[in-house]
């Protein structure tokens, strides 16, 4: 489901909804602080799904990414929006969907701002994937290993929300609990 005017929530640093926002005019130089989530997307066989970002996108176009991002919109809570986005992006159902941690971050680039509550969760794909090309320009599977090698190695290269995010995923206990994942 897309929607043409969507809103983000608007929330203070504890995640309290305080308003909400056209998402086309919340990101500028001074994005005020909202509601976001990140997921990972794992084959079974131990590979991470990351998308290279539309040059459409208003923060951080064509930098490779993790598998999905997105805002929940009001009313709708984190886990329905990562399936509705995960759904809509990638043209996938989650086989597998666990929270791994809440996170917080403010990054800016190219004179936007991004500032976000964002909750990473991981889930199971074993699905062909269908991309949006408005929202996503590639896809690429990478194995674990050689993914964490590569944000050490190279973390400019990437959306810095999705580097901070592998460390935190690669340390997480209930990271494990995702029984689907052969880690």
């Amino acid at each position: 489901m897309f929607l043409k005017d969507e809103y983000v929530v608007l929330v203070d640093e504890t995640d309290t909804p305080i308003g909400v926002k056209k998402k086309s005019r919340v990101h500028s130089s001074s994005t005020p602080l909202h509601r976001a989530f990140s997921i990972f997307l794992f084959k079974k066989t131990k590979e991470l799904l990351l998308q290279q970002r539309s040059e459409a996108k208003k923060t951080w176009p064509m930098v490779w990414s993790n598998s999905c991002c997105g805002h929940p919109i009001p009313g709708e809570s984190y886990e329905t929006a990562v399936v509705r986005r995960t759904q809509f992006e990638l043209g996938i159902d989650l086989s597998a969907l666990i929270k791994i941690s809440n996170y917080r971050y403010c990054f800016s680039k190219d004179g936007v701002m991004e500032n976000e509550i964002c909750p990473i969760y991981a889930g199971i794909c074993e699905n062909d994937i269908a991309p949006d090309s408005d929202e996503i320009n590639a896809v690429k599977w990478i194995d674990w290993d050689n993914w964490l090698a590569e944000i050490r190695t190279g973390p400019e290269n990437y959306s810095p929300w999705c580097v901070e995010e592998t460390l935190i995923l690669a340390s997480a206990k209930n990271f494990k609990k995702l029984k689907q994942l052969p880690f």
